[in-house]
């Protein structure tokens, strides 16, 4: 649990917003980008995210007083320990979007209706916030966009894909955010912190303050794709197809000047956590190699790839000297087939072990970094070559709960489990493989 305690605290929310964040008097400096306090009239705290509260309580911190009102929506569970003083921490539903959220977005509007010439805008966008920022396009109901999010989810569609979905039936995402602040004069400061492969902008919280380079023609493609067209709701279908006829306004794009007034900073993602780990590891006494942060795919084929890479350092001390950890980050994606319980990070494990079996002196673990892998109580498993056979002695068979994604049930029972309860930050997935 070392390794898992490195990666988390390299996430922690509000020591990443402290890395980008100063105040020299009425100088605020976010990253690169620098604004004059003493020239803004208001200064308003928006965004949502399972890390929001993290964050707005480090914002709250260095900007204090400063701050004029706040409202950000959180994953219920995720809430502060104690309220904060000027920024309102919203509990919400996520995966699926619930009315919560759709109070908490419109709550979060009204503030933003109030901004003027001379105001500027922190908005804290992290992992979660395309199911908490809600406010679905004209037309459609917010059932509408849970029934259509749910069958997404299950259906093994990339984030990317999922949001560029989301994206087309929202009148906060895909930019339209950046595009109400904008209208009122207004400038934006966006501080992320990110939960997708290669950070980028528009895919993260379904980027609200980003240029989409989606369109609805690609959304409706999406759907196709995934054999999700004919079940959508008729209101998401038409939608749609208002926007592909042109009868529905597309999302900004880039080069929109509106996104002068708007700049991101990137504050923490999963570069960040993979190098924790690897400097940990190496700490006690392992060679260690960051090898991606690029790891995609259908879980249980990055779980035969994870379970191929620790046979070759097994066997020929490839591609470091032994003890060895080889460190991966990324998000996969599950393809549910099955009625079994379980989350993208247990059914790697899985696979892993099954392809493992057998095999001496090597573990492979695989992290959810938001401590919540699908719809259970894990963050995800450490599984070894021995997982498979302690499992059969058990009357269980692995490959039959890995054909029905059911891979909690069996790796709760071997005690293979790992369980850090949410963790209030959330930067994809990170696996690691151990060969001693």
């Amino acid at each position: 649990m070392e390794l898992v305690w490195a990666a988390l605290g390299a996430l922690n929310p509000a020591r990443a917003v402290a890395r980008c964040l100063h105040v020299d008097g009425d100088w605020l400096q976010l990253g690169e980008h620098g604004y004059d306090l003493g020239a803004v009239d208001r200064l308003l705290v928006v965004g949502a995210g399972k890390a929001g509260a993290g964050m707005a309580a480090a914002v709250e911190a260095f900007l204090g007083g400063r701050i004029a009102a706040g409202w950000v929506n959180v994953q219920r569970g995720y809430e502060p320990a104690q309220p904060l003083c000027t920024i309102h921490v919203h509990p919400a539903g996520h995966p699926i979007p619930d009315a919560a959220g759709l109070q908490g977005t419109c709550s979060m509007l009204e503030l933003l209706d109030q901004l003027g010439h001379g105001d500027l805008v922190l908005v804290l966008i992290s992992g979660g916030a395309s199911a908490l920022l809600v406010q679905p396009a004209p037309g459609l109901a917010l059932a509408d966009v849970q029934r259509l999010t749910a069958a997404l989810l299950r259906s093994g569609a990339t984030i990317g894909e999922v949001n560029g979905v989301r994206k087309h039936l929202s009148q906060v995402k895909g930019g339209r955010l950046a595009q109400r602040i904008a209208a009122r004069g207004a400038q934006a400061a966006v501080l992320v912190l990110s939960d997708v492969v290669g950070n980028p902008l528009d895919t993260i919280g379904s980027g609200p303050c980003a240029p989409d380079p989606t369109t609805f023609a690609d959304a409706l493609g999406v759907l196709e794709r995934h054999g999700l067209l004919e079940t959508a709701p008729c209101s998401v279908r038409d939608v749609l197809e208002q926007g592909l006829k042109g009868e529905l306004m597309e999302t900004p794009k880039p080069g929109d000047p509106l996104f002068e007034l708007v700049q991101h900073v990137i504050v923490a993602d999963n570069r960040q956590a993979a190098r924790a780990v690897v400097q940990r590891a190496e700490a006690l006494g392992f060679h260690a190699l960051l090898l991606t942060t690029y790891m995609e795919g259908e879980a249980r084929e990055v779980g035969r790839m994870l379970a191929a890479l620790a046979k070759e350092e097994a066997c020929y001390a490839r591609p470091l000297p032994r003890p060895a950890c080889l460190v991966l980050g990324g998000e996969t994606t599950v393809t549910v087939r099955g009625a079994g319980r379980g989350g993208r990070n247990q059914e790697v494990a899985l696979a892993a072990a099954l392809a493992l079996d057998g095999w001496e002196n090597v573990a492979v673990a695989a992290l959810a970094t938001d401590g919540l892998d699908g719809p259970t109580d894990a963050a995800g498993a450490i599984v070894t070559g021995r997982t498979a056979a302690r499992a059969r002695a058990m009357g269980l068979d692995p490959a039959e709960h890995l054909r029905r994604n059911d891979a909690h049930t069996l790796l709760a029972a071997l005690g293979e489990l790992i369980v850090t309860g949410p963790t209030g930050t959330n930067a994809n997935d990170l696996a690691w493989i151990l060969v001693s």
